[in-house]
């Protein structure tokens, strides 16, 4: 059996590591295909490095661009490599262009579809991200789920038949980071003069967040004045954003900071006394680490983090300072998203459909 993978930002080479490693353990030939969505090294490359992912066979390079520019770009692209590697399965990732783009790219070509964390619904189709996955479900031959409630999703728009419950490939990744990483200190701590449980983690990147001035300003004051220094890791985006509209990240309780790699983001959300972020991957992180989250959203396709208490959603100023600053949680010993060993099902899965 031959996979051909298609990633190109920083959550979908997370999903990758293990997926990896699981083909290579079946003797499944694996093909990474890298789109180059995300160009910055700390977003990309390093992530190859740190979670012992083989090299792209193929890179696409395309590139920033308007949402139809970068989809068509890659669109382009791919119809060529899949031809050349004729895969058993187009394996696609989660909710970025590089996910419609594959899907679409393998569905005219008639490449079997998987899509791997199929099933999630924020419901708000004003996100870019909304569009794209429900698009790939409706695409694909196969939609693996991570929870039972994207399995209940994916039933209730007549895709049940297609679709199997695999668990979280996120979790298998975090799972082997957090205890390698469980007794260190991170070095971003020292650089930044920060203690264990005296600091907030924040990373703000989505659109809706940073493209409209004052809501970004907003943002931004209520995490300057929170009762502890907040260590906001700043995406490109975010200093790209601030910077256009006037708005100075290191104010306050601020304390900016490059991009982390993997394996001490997870570290320092490990140590931290809480996370504030509009990430979907950072949410169920922080939740696996025991790390109450705020998300900067209406909405949240991870509502396991939610209804379990250790997430909540905040909008406005006062919301985000109130539910940054509540008492932790009580400890829960539910596995929404399985039990790391997610990938495995992936290839099995993959390996089933195949017959």
């Amino acid at each position: 059996m031959k996979v051909l993978s298609v990633v190109g930002a920083r959550p979908q080479f997370v999903k990758l590591a293990p997926i990896s490693r699981a083909a290579e353990a079946a003797g499944v030939e694996h093909v990474i295909v890298h789109t180059g969505q995300h160009y910055d090294p700390m977003l990309s490359d390093v992530f190859f490095t740190d979670l012992a992912i083989p090299a792209p066979t193929v890179h696409l390079g395309v590139g920033s661009g308007s949402h139809g520019v970068q989809t068509g770009a890659m669109l382009s692209a791919l119809d060529g490599v899949l031809d050349e590697h004729d895969p058993d399965w187009v394996l696609v990732y989660g909710d970025t262009n590089s996910t419609l783009a594959a899907a679409v790219s393998a569905v005219k070509l008639h490449y079997p579809v998987a899509h791997l964390e199929a099933g999630l619904r924020s419901f708000n189709r004003r996100m870019p991200e909304e569009h794209n996955r429900v698009l790939t479900d409706h695409a694909a031959d196969l939609c693996l789920a991570p929870t039972e409630v994207a399995m209940r999703h994916l039933a209730s728009e007549g895709l049940a038949s297609r679709s199997v419950l695999v668990g979280d490939v996120m979790t298998d990744v975090l799972m082997n980071v957090r205890d390698a990483v469980a007794d260190q200190v991170p070095p971003t701590l020292a650089e930044s003069d920060l203690t264990r449980g005296g600091y907030y983690l924040a990373t703000i990147h989505r659109a809706e967040n940073t493209d409209d001035p004052s809501r970004l300003r907003s943002i931004i004051e209520s995490l300057a004045h929170l009762d502890r220094p907040v260590l906001i890791v700043a995406h490109p985006r975010l200093v790209a954003k601030a910077a256009e509209h006037g708005i100075e990240l290191a104010t306050g309780t601020l304390v900016p900071h490059r991009p982390l790699r993997y394996p001490e983001l997870v570290s320092v959300a490990l140590h931290s006394a809480g996370v504030v972020t509009d990430s979907g991957g950072l949410q169920k992180e922080a939740f696996l680490l025991g790390v109450p989250c705020t998300t900067v959203r209406t909405e949240t396709e991870w509502v396991e983090t939610v209804d379990l208490g250790w997430n909540v959603l905040a909008g406005r100023h006062a919301e985000i300072a109130e539910a940054v600053q509540r008492p932790a949680p009580e400890r829960t010993a539910a596995q929404p998203y399985g039990d790391g060993r997610a990938a495995e099902r992936v290839v099995e899965a993959l390996g089933r459909a195949s017959e």
